[in-house]
């Protein structure tokens, strides 16, 4: 059984993934609203919801984060770990957060990498089922059919010919130049953080791809699941808007099977819970939370 204490979750075999837990403030309460259940994305790691969960703390919901393999205070740091491995620790921290927050609805949440580990895990045999609903924020789902041939074979010949290369994020900004956030400040906290990678290693990108493409063709083997909410921007620079369509269209389509809305920010950016108008994405999604039918876990709290 995974174990899940303050600051660690030990899963099924036996790793330990550091955590973060940003408790509810409820006043008279005697539990939280709600559990979020964080994962973050490619290069970061729990931290980088230090800033939404101190507004859902405010709000009653508890928000705990992981460092997913291969990332933060990880194990392995660096080292790709598998997206099927990724989505058992996933599966292993809800049960955890059932165990520690009984009777609290829990909600899974991915912000990029970890929106496609979230939503990979919706179809996956078993499918990820105990949770109250689903939150992608900005999902990774630019898959290898959505990129130009040019992309698909620089990464295949890179992959297996120069497999242990570890590119720099200064040697990615000179082939395409983006940007995250227009949160300037938390973008250069970031890059002083030793936390952040600031390297990856050309497997880890061809595994994320691999990610990616589940991800994406996520929408077609799901049948059954809790209700999904997807948030992206229209100043998104890291996820082309195509890719991301054709899975919000895939998601519309499962109607009535699965409850699924959308918000599009007219003013957001990629890291949508980071930017200078993250506070109002993250009280969309508290209401979104609250606006659930619990199944019975716990009663809408007045």
């Amino acid at each position: 059984m995974p174990v899940m204490s303050d600051d660690v979750i030990v899963v099924r075999d036996g790793t330990r993934l550091p955590l973060r837990h940003w408790e509810a403030q409820g006043g008279e309460l005697q539990k939280p609203r709600a559990v979020i259940l964080a994962l973050h994305g490619m290069s970061d790691y729990s931290n980088a919801f230090d800033m939404p969960a101190k507004v859902w703390a405010k709000l009653g919901i508890t928000t705990l984060a992981y460092d997913q393999r291969g990332f933060g205070n990880s194990e392995h740091s660096g080292i790709w770990a598998g997206a099927e491995i990724m989505r058992e620790d996933l599966e292993d921290a809800v049960g955890a957060a059932r165990t520690r927050y009984p009777g609290v609805p829990v909600f899974a949440l991915g912000e990029s990498m970890g929106g496609a580990v979230v939503l990979s895990a919706l179809s996956s045999d078993p499918p990820l089922s105990n949770v109250d609903g689903v939150i992608l924020v900005a999902p990774a789902v630019w898959s290898r059919s959505d990129m130009p041939l040019s992309y698909r074979a620089a990464l295949f010949l890179a992959s297996h010919l120069m497999p242990r290369v570890i590119l720099t994020n200064n040697a990615a900004s000179k082939v395409v130049s983006v940007t995250p956030s227009d949160n300037v400040p938390m973008l250069r906290a970031l890059g002083r953080d030793p936390l952040f990678q600031k390297q990856t290693r050309v497997t880890t990108l061809y595994g994320l791809v691999d990610l990616m493409d589940q991800a994406r063709n996520a929408p077609d083997a799901i049948r059954t699941a809790p209700p999904i909410l997807l948030l992206y921007g229209a100043h998104d620079q890291i996820i082309p808007a195509a890719p991301t369509q054709a899975v919000i269209a895939g998601l519309k389509a499962k109607a009535p099977k699965v409850a699924f809305e959308v918000k599009r920010y007219e003013q957001g950016w990629h890291m949508l819970l980071r930017d200078l108008e993250g506070e109002a994405v993250d009280r969309d999604i508290a209401d979104w939370i609250f606006a659930r039918p619990q199944s019975g876990t716990q009663q809408k709290a007045s």
